[in-house]
């Protein structure tokens, strides 16, 4: 009985330090947005990314969608020369307002020879209950 109620117990810790504010788990999701560019994470670019996915590059220089995102993926993972070493995402704000969250901060993206810092704005929407990520923009901010 008592090896029970300490099971018991246990479980109920677990799931309560486990348990993530909607922000938490919103940021989380967007890390792994991070993560899969950077590994060119095909399957999960695909799950996360809506199909009217909308990303707006630096000054608009390039916009494009879902497709493009994937595209990109797959050719790096079929061996096309990617000369991103690391993505590091800072600042980030979390704002939720019903189904929609939106995600800010900074991006500093290394490809050599020196790094470029991003800021970016990301959109998602929640879609039977999982995050789907709507639209993406971002903005290099100039060296001092």
């Amino acid at each position: 009985m008592k090896v029970l109620f300490l099971l018991s117990c246990l479980t109920i810790l677990q799931t309560v330090s486990f348990a993530q504010s909607p922000e938490e788990q919103l940021l989380q999701v967007d890390q792994g947005w991070e993560k899969a560019l950077l590994e060119s994470n095909v399957e999960f670019l695909e799950n996360l990314v809506a199909a009217d996915f909308i990303w707006v590059h630096n000054h608009a220089g390039l916009i494009d969608g879902k497709e493009a995102v994937i595209v990109r993926a797959k050719r790096i993972r079929g061996g096309q020369a990617d000369d991103t070493r690391n993505r590091t995402p800072r600042d980030q704000q979390v704002v939720i307002l019903g189904q929609t969250g939106v995600v800010s901060g900074y991006t500093v993206v290394d490809r050599g020879p020196s790094p470029t810092t991003y800021h970016f704005m990301r959109t998602y929407a929640r879609v039977n209950g999982e995050w789907k990520l709507l639209g993406n923009h971002t903005m290099a901010i100039p060296e001092d």
